[in-house]
């Protein structure tokens, strides 16, 4: 096998767009080892300044690589909030829905961990209720409730 070191021998355009498309894929990995992001999110960071066509390229490549899985995402999120804060079922849909993921992929993981949200949401109801019951009276636990989308008729 012999190897060319003659850069003369290359076609400049290929080799300038190849660079190109590295310094951006480079570019937008940096954005994701940063924090684990939506395609949606890097689509909206990088529309402005990198070609269409050459975004799409890389993003299939990024999703074929598994840097970006927005199922995975979606599953690593609804953990995160689980963990961290009181949310129902409803505001879990709606801060996903914000990160620009797809509805049909928030209603088919939904769906499919229907108990344990539901486990959850009621967890967080009581919670809810055992705190705020010290200063607000039960009707308006309730509506606090309601407001923040749990479905309180349920439990």
């Amino acid at each position: 096998m012999k190897i060319i070191n003659n850069p003369q021998n290359i076609n400049t355009t290929n080799y300038e767009e190849l660079k190109q498309k590295d310094e951006i894929k480079t570019k937008i990995l940096k954005f994701l080892t940063y924090k684990k992001r939506t395609e949606q999110e890097v689509r909206n960071k990088f529309k402005q300044e990198v070609n269409e066509d050459i975004l799409e390229e890389i993003i299939e490549y990024l999703k074929e690589a598994k840097y970006i899985d927005d199922k995975e995402f979606i599953q690593k999120q609804v953990n995160e909030y689980k963990t961290l804060k009181t949310m129902s079922i409803k505001e879990i849909k709606y801060k996903l829905l914000e990160k620009g993921l797809n509805k049909k992929l928030i209603d088919q993981y939904v769906e499919d961990n229907k108990e344990e949200l539901e486990e959850y949401e009621k967890k967080c109801i009581e919670k809810i209720r055992n705190k705020k019951i010290k200063t607000m009276d039960e009707d308006k636990v309730n509506q606090y409730l309601y407001r923040k989308g749990y479905n309180i008729g349920r439990f």
